[in-house]
């Protein structure tokens, strides 16, 4: 999996298509992203103590790596990455659209 947590993503299927947000964290044994702001699932917490009211907490929950789709900062278009060797052994995502390397 090429993306990493800060990452700009759109989602490209399900209910939050066409939306785009930052990556949260990352799961690779699993291969799962949780973006920030989207796919929110509403968790209800009961009172702890007495006197306490519950809770409705929105957590955002990890979707499908193969639903999400990196946007190039150089191009700002949805892109695949591709893994490029740089001189001095480095290695780089390169966007397949722009062709540009983003270190």
């Amino acid at each position: 999996m090429n993306l990493k947590k800060g990452d700009l993503v759109k989602i490209i299927s399900g209910k939050d298509k066409g939306k785009t947000g930052k990556i949260i964290d990352v799961i690779a044994g699993s291969n799962k992203v949780a973006v920030e702001g989207l796919n929110i699932s509403v968790r209800h917490t009961r009172p702890k103590k007495q006197g306490e009211k519950g809770q409705r907490i929105q957590i955002p929950k990890p979707l499908d790596a193969s639903n999400v789709m990196f946007v190039c900062s150089k191009c700002n278009k949805p892109t695949r990455l591709n893994i490029k060797r740089l001189d001095g052994g480095k290695y780089a995502r390169v966007c397949k659209k722009c062709k540009e390397a983003l270190i």
